[in-house]
């Protein structure tokens, strides 16, 4: 006689997986769009900031790597220009939170209605 055994195991990571796979192709229902409209929202109010931000303390990088390089190699010429050079990179890299900050504030600002209706309607009030 032969028996029969039920072998079960459980791995939390396919399961997640199996689930975010079904969520592909399951309809999604009115309160997973709101959901996502959220996050999306939510995600737009500092991605300009951020993008900004990045590109000023990357311009401001290199101009204070070049104006490090004319003090160092060309001294003798332009060690004035490179010095200017390099403090405008100073400035610019520590402009760079300040500006991710207020481009952000402004468009939280301008997004906080839309974002807060979508709030109260999934959270039922």
């Amino acid at each position: 006689m032969s028996e029969e055994k039920f072998n079960y195991s459980y791995s939390a990571k396919q399961s997640a997986e199996v689930e975010k796979i079904r969520k592909k192709y399951a309809e999604p229902t009115e309160k997973e769009d709101k959901m996502e409209k959220l996050r999306r929202l939510d995600a737009s109010a500092s991605k300009p900031g951020i993008i900004t931000a990045w590109c000023l303390g990357i311009a401001g990088a290199l101009l204070l790597g070049v104006g490090m390089c004319c003090t160092m190699v060309w001294a003798d010429t332009l060690f004035v220009p490179g010095i200017v050079i390099g403090v405008v990179g100073i400035v610019c890299v520590a402009a760079a939170p300040a500006v991710y900050k207020r481009i952000t504030k402004k468009r939280r600002k301008k997004l906080a209605p839309e974002i807060l209706r979508l709030t109260d309607e999934l959270m039922d009030r």
